[in-house]
């Protein structure tokens, strides 16, 4: 990769960071870590990782401080006849107490942790996720009842900016500030609901109904996409979701009326709608 290309990477790095969460909500160029956290549970997640850290870089730096002392104390030169000693009781009970208060320590924050992601709070809204293949399709009950679906945009209709392979034709919109409960369910295998930026992923399984939550705090544009591998198209079921101010959130829901269907709208018979033969 010539030098060039490296400063142009950088530099849009650079210029995604800054323009604000709409940018940011995507994967970058060269990025290691999380995308920004735009709610509050995955701020918790991105707080229990670094705390995670901290202890997985301190056991890293005493096992390897360990080893060069076993190393250098007690190689053959140093030490040429070894020492026929089979158990030491104060090593044994240290070796196994220690790990258990690690655990402990680390058991307690990761149980809270689970208990925020999974009490579904008492809800402002409710969208509900339908994976299929190879597409996702919402309804949203208590704000009109209307349904759409949402496909991936093909690289020939992208406009400039737009992600490859993100991008859907139609976006999920929800208002900015508000507790969201999304239902999530599958009409043929298992697909997976995960928003990245949002701290969510969780399976939608066929004949069942799985729960979530989210409450994001930054407008902007987040995407996400299929994490289950459900075919051969798993790769372009993507998720696009628009977080806007509640006005609006609102202006986009008298829209959504006229141009979607209604979710409860009867199927249509085909073999009933298709014309009678002719007579003879």
């Amino acid at each position: 990769m010539g030098l060039s290309r490296v400063l142009t990477i950088l530099a849009a790095s650079g210029a995604c960071l800054g323009a604000g969460s709409a940018l940011a909500a995507e994967p970058q160029p060269w990025e290691t870590g999380f995308q920004p956290a735009a709610s509050s549970v995955m701020e918790r997640i991105e707080s229990f990782h670094t705390e995670l850290l901290y202890i997985i870089t301190a056991i890293a730096i005493f096992v390897l401080a360990l080893l060069i002392y076993v190393i250098v104390r007690y190689n053959e030169r140093v030490n040429p006849r070894p020492s026929r000693t089979t158990h030491n009781t104060l090593v044994e009970v240290l070796w196994t107490v220690v790990p258990i208060m690690i655990l402990i320590v680390i058991v307690i924050p990761s149980f809270k942790l689970l208990y925020f992601e999974g009490r579904i709070q008492k809800p402002d809204m409710i969208i509900k996720a339908i994976g299929h293949q190879w597409y996702w399709s919402y309804e949203y009950p208590d704000n009109g009842n209307f349904t759409f679906d949402a496909l991936m945009t093909a690289d020939k209709d992208l406009k400039p900016g737009q992600p490859r392979l993100l991008e859907t034709d139609n976006h999920v919109v929800i208002p900015v500030n508000t507790k969201v409960r999304i239902l999530i369910t599958a009409a043929d295998v298992i697909h997976s609901f995960a928003v990245p930026a949002f701290g969510l992923k969780l399976d939608g399984e066929p004949g069942r109904i799985n729960e979530t939550w989210t409450e994001v705090t930054q407008e902007g544009t987040y995407y996400g996409q299929c994490s289950e591998l459900c075919g051969t198209n798993h790769a372009f079921m993507p998720i696009t979701v628009d977080v806007v101010s509640k006005e609006k959130y609102k202006e986009w829901v008298a829209e959504a009326q006229k141009k979607f269907a209604q979710a409860d709208a009867p199927a249509i018979d085909v073999a009933a709608a298709a014309p009678a033969p002719a007579a003879n």
